[in-house]
């Protein structure tokens, strides 16, 4: 990369951070809602590409460890304690399902691995529709409290959403640390080709089961931040429905990249409410805007882009060897 092309980056990550703090001081109590809800869902996919873009295994179980984090703040902070406390039992608890959830990865790969996770999400989802003495069931959970950071509410729409929007740069600086350490290199050797990585000494079943225990971590953290914001939780956001959209996130926006899940996050969860102008067929056209960006965009939006800077680079560099070719042939 260019000295050119790493300033005009940086330059362009300054102007999305400022918008994303300044912008949003104006807009009403829906529009942070929504955005609030894209910095959550954000967080989750995350977790997600972790586990399916770095480290190759397939999970459609992110959405029940939405719901275990969202649960276990819900039901901890409407007895009084700290959202913090929550915050650290979701994390503990969804690694070490997450970890357990590992272990038919070492055995079995691709839609095999898909329909264990899918059999869990399923687990999950009837415990929080079931077990009324935890979850309250059917009825859910509602006056759920926001928090308090360092001393100031985050009751108003607008302090929630830098509350949201903070928590999604601290996770951020976290995974782009750990995706450029050891750990993300085993990660993405581990999917590109298994039995290499165990050739070159990497412990494939314990980056295996890493993968799987912090992806799911991350989808509990994303649930202690979503409770709070609808302040009302029941079982149906946490369906199979949520971990297909999270999936579609990752996918459309590019697996594999590190911003895949920003802007794939940012299509499923702001698209259908810029296309709220065409009032019922607004989902319709959300589906159809979808398939086509799978059709033509098979590798996600970042994958094509990736892909087309590559081919231009190629032709850059032919073109140059070309003209230094002619050069030597036409000199005396």
């Amino acid at each position: 990369m260019t000295a050119t092309g790493k300033y005009l980056r940086i330059a362009l990550g300054v102007v999305v951070i400022a918008a994303l703090i300044i912008v949003p001081m104006n807009f009403n109590r829906y529009g942070l809602f929504i955005l609030s809800q894209w910095a959550v869902m954000t967080i989750a996919a995350m977790g997600l590409n972790l586990t399916l873009g770095y480290a190759g295994q397939v999970s459609l179980a992110q959405g029940a460890f939405v719901g275990i984090g969202a649960y276990a703040a819900a039901i901890m902070t409407t007895q009084g304690l700290p959202l913090v406390a929550a915050l650290g039992v979701a994390i503990v608890l969804c690694f070490a399902i997450g970890w357990i959830l590992g272990y038919p990865a070492l055995r079995v790969q691709h839609h095999y691995l898909a329909f264990v996770t899918l059999a869990f999400s399923t687990l999950a989802f009837l415990v929080f529709r079931n077990e009324d003495w935890l979850t309250k069931g059917i009825y859910g959970i509602s006056n759920i409290p926001r928090p308090n950071v360092l001393g100031f509410a985050t009751n108003r729409p607008l302090p929630f959403y830098y509350f949201c929007l903070g928590s999604l740069a601290l996770v951020s600086l976290a995974m782009w640390w750990l995706i450029r350490s050891p750990w993300g290199r085993a990660f993405v050797a581990l999917r590109e080709n298994p039995v290499r990585a165990l050739s070159l000494g990497i412990d494939t079943r314990r980056y295996t089961l890493m993968a799987f225990a912090i992806g799911s971590a991350l989808g509990g953290v994303a649930g202690t931040l979503y409770a709070p914001l609808t302040q009302y939780i029941d079982p149906v956001p946490f369906n199979l429905s949520l971990s297909l959209d999270l999936l579609m996130m990752v996918i459309v926006g590019g697996s594999g990249f590190f911003f895949g899940p920003f802007l794939g996050a940012m299509i499923a969860v702001l698209l259908p409410e810029w296309l709220r102008f065409t009032q019922g067929y607004y989902l319709m056209l959300y589906a159809v805007a979808v398939m086509l960006l799978l059709i033509y965009s098979p590798t996600g939006i970042l994958g094509s882009l990736d892909r087309y800077l590559a081919e231009r680079r190629t032709k850059a560099a032919s073109a140059l060897r070309a003209v230094a070719k002619s050069r030597l042939e036409t000199a005396p």
